[in-house]
């Protein structure tokens, strides 16, 4: 029988942690421990140890038994590698979320649209970030392909990493909250062909972005 509280605990560990790195409360390349982040969250050592599983799936952590846990750097090639890929998965993502996606889900994209260019237009970043995880979960769920979805977790979650560790001075939050609720947009609009070009649209700015950030030094001090 499945334990509801532990996949909730999980899930809650995978959140918390999440963010953590994104935002580099967990420096890249330091070494952290299942025990110390298990007691940190508040959180037994079991749901830490699963959430811990699945980051590393999407490569947002690297786990060295009998060493702990390191929290990879963050690299421009990377980036740009999974940019590469992700221009083309995304695209058949948002393809087959038009052509799945019921009016109950329409709406719900077109709300989460709003809210996206809401939390930008008043720069609350964190608010942002679980906006736009939201936006990756629920276009991978509509796209009803669960190999879509193995894919598209760890391109995202590194994109999205990648996005907050270097967009100040190269990217704005409104154009990126822009791009993203597009992509909401016209999936809901049923036009598939425009849901693509929107989703490479997208891929384009983030790619720029990427280069953009070349000459950009971020510190983890």
């Amino acid at each position: 029988m499945v334990n509801q509280e532990s996949i909730n605990k999980s899930e809650q560990a995978y959140d918390v942690l999440e963010q953590m790195i994104i935002f580099r409360e967990l420096k890249p390349g330091s070494m952290v421990s299942e025990k110390q982040l298990a007691e940190n969250l508040g959180l037994g050592r079991t749901p830490v140890r699963e959430a811990l599983q699945r980051l590393s799936y999407e490569r947002m952590v690297e786990i060295h038994p009998r060493r702990g846990i390191q929290i990879p750097v963050i690299a421009l090639e990377t980036q740009l590698k999974i940019l590469e890929v992700r221009r083309e998965v995304e695209a058949l993502c948002l393809g087959f979320a038009t052509e799945r996606a019921d009016e109950r889900e329409k709406r719900n994209m077109l709300q989460l649209a709003d809210e996206l260019e809401a939390c930008a237009k008043r720069g609350d970043e964190r608010a942002y970030a679980e906006r736009l995880k939201q936006i990756h979960t629920d276009l991978v769920r509509v796209a009803g392909n669960e190999f879509v979805q193995l894919a598209m977790a760890p391109l995202q979650g590194l994109s999205r990493r990648f996005w907050f560790a270097y967009k100040d001075g190269v990217a704005d939050l409104q154009q990126a909250a822009h791009l993203h609720a597009q992509n909401l947009r016209q999936v809901a609009s049923g036009n598939k062909a425009a849901a693509i070009a929107a989703s490479h649209q997208l891929n384009d700015y983030l790619t720029k972005m990427a280069y953009a950030s070349i000459n950009r030094k971020i510190s983890d001090a």
